[in-house]
Parts: C-alpha cells; sequence; structure tokens
C-alpha cells in the first residue's frame, strides 16, 4: 500500500535522517517520504544556484508523489534554497496549497532561551555558514544575542565514511571548536546547524568547556512541525496517516541502506529514484 499525501523529507544525504527520525517519534501517525539525493551530495560546498536547483527539482519530484508538506532536513537547503522556493517558485504553482519548509527558522526561533551569557556559537557547512543565514534570521528573534560561527568542513566526510568515532575525529572536534571558542571564550551554547553532526555530539560535549549547552535540531524541528500542523488544520487533514514510511535516493540503494541505519536508528530499506 502507496502513501497518497505524505510528508516529504528531503535532504542531501543522510543527515535529514536524523530529524526524520525525531520526527517519526512525535508524529508516528503519518505517511512519510524521506529523499536523499546522494548522488549530488554533498551540498554543501556548492554554489546558491546550484543548491537552489538541485533543491527545487527534488521538491518537485515530491510534489509529484502527492505530498503536500515538504521539510527541508538540511541546513544547507535551507539556507541557499528555501526563500527562493516560498517566495519565488511556490507562488507560480497551481493554487495547490503546497507548502516547503526548513529547518533554520525554527531553531533560530527558541535558541536564546539556551544561553546565558548571551553568546552563541553555529557550527555548520560552509555552504551555510557563509549564507549567514543563521545570524540573520537570529537577529529577528533574540537581537541581544551575539552570534559567532565555525565552518566544520570534515565532520560531514567524517560521519559518512563512519569515522565518527575515531581518534582522527577527536582531532577535528578539537580543532573547529577550538576556532570557535578563540573568537569569544564566553560563548555557552553551541548549535549543531547540520544534521550530521548529532553523531558527533558526544565528542563535542566532551571537549566544549564545562556546562556549554549543546543544542541539535532534531527535537525542536519536530516540536516546530506538531504546532504547524495544529495551526494548519487544512494542511493537517490532507497527509495520509497509515504510519508508512518510504526511502529514496538518487545513488546506489545497498549503500543508502548500510549508511542510512545508521543515522535513523533501525533498519532501512530504500528505492531508487533518477530525477534527471
Amino acid at each position: 500500500m502507496q502513501a497518497k499525501s505524505p510528508i516529504g523529507i528531503f535532504d542531501s544525504g543522510y543527515g535529514g535522517l536524523t530529524v526524520f527520525k525525531s520526527i517519526v517519534q512525535q508524529l508516528p501517525q503519518y505517511d512519510y517520504l524521506y529523499l536523499g539525493d546522494n548522488a549530488r551530495s554533498p551540498y554543501g560546498p556548492r554554489s546558491f544556484d546550484t543548491v537552489y536547483e538541485y533543491t527545487w527539482q527534488c521538491v518537485q519530484w515530491f510534489f509529484a508523489q502527492g505530498c503536500p508538506l515538504v521539510i527541508l532536513a538540511c541546513n544547507t537547503a535551507s539556507a541557499k534554497a528555501l526563500r527562493t522556493i516560498q517566495q519565488q517558485d511556490l507562488p507560480k504553482m497551481p493554487d495547490s496549497g503546497n507548502r516547503v519548509l526548513g529547518v533554520i527558522r525554527p531553531t533560530t526561533e527558541i535558541i536564546g532561551q539556551f544561553s546565558q551569557t548571551g553568546k552563541v556559537g553555529i557550527l555548520g557547512t560552509k555552504g551555510t555558514v557563509t549564507s549567514n543565514s543563521y545570524p540573520i534570521e537570529i537577529e529577528k528573534f533574540w537581537p541581544q544575542l551575539q552570534v559567532f560561527q565555525q565552518a566544520c568542513p570534515m565532520w560531514v566526510p567524517l560521519v559518512e565514511n563512519n569515522e565518527h568515532n575515531s581518534a582522527g575525529a577527536d582531532f577535528f572536534v578539537q580543532e573547529y571548536l577550538q576556532q570557535l571558542l578563540a573568537q569569544d571564550a564566553a560563548i555557552d551554547t553551541l548549535l549543531l546547524a547540520c544534521t550530521h553532526y548529532p553523531l558527533l555530539q558526544q565528542k563535542i560535549q566532551q571537549y566544549a568547556p564545562t556546562g556549554t549547552r549543546i543544542v541539535s535540531q532534531g527535537d525542536i524541528v519536530a516540536n516546530s512541525l506538531v504546532d504547524y500542523l495544529q495551526r494548519h488544520p487544512q494542511m493537517e487533514h490532507r497527509i495520509s496517516k497509515h504510519a508508512l514510511r518510504h526511502f529514496y535516493t538518487t545513488d546506489d540503494t545497498r549503500s543508502f541502506d548500510e549508511q542510512a541505519s545508521v543515522f535513523y536508528g533501525t533498519a532501512v530499506q530504500s528505492q531508487h529514484v533518477s530525477l534527471v
């Protein structure tokens, strides 16, 4: 039995599965499609135009599968593509009422609740950091906060090569944390602004100063989706509810299934989809 009106969960690869896992835990009754664009990942180093082009192509695929709501469970896609999709593409579509949401706004709405010093560090991919999406959005909700950013280009490869528990991971976790804290030693809250990074959270906590608050996005995004569906009953009624989950990848399914189980926490069986 195929899901007829599922929620779409998108990521450039595997990281969005950490968000998907939290969403399913809080909203198990809905149907879901997950798509990882693994054939073209990582998105982090790519230009704004390329990330937008790839993301919009994937969003249209979700719409074609009957998804009325798509969650960009990817910080890079949320930073580089979401605004254009929401402001330019969706208004041009037939009046379907379809919506696309991201992970940045839900996080920035509450990030100030975690900091005592008013100084927050953002750990993300180069693409997310250079977009300045987090400082811009945090300013809207928490203008009193000071925001510091650090790109961590080696963390995603470490996680995707299953090296996140290795000694090499310790080196790169320490290196990027030192670079961030060199900007201001009073940073007391670290936001993991990449959905891969929860797999490194234990090491990040180990090397962060005592008392540092580590904030990951899975539960935040899940809570935000619960709230969104409560506030938009017309959308909630459109989503089918058979507790079905289907996984798709643009790359090799065997490799995807093996890696995805690490992020999702249980075995995954995917299907291949070609977008070109």
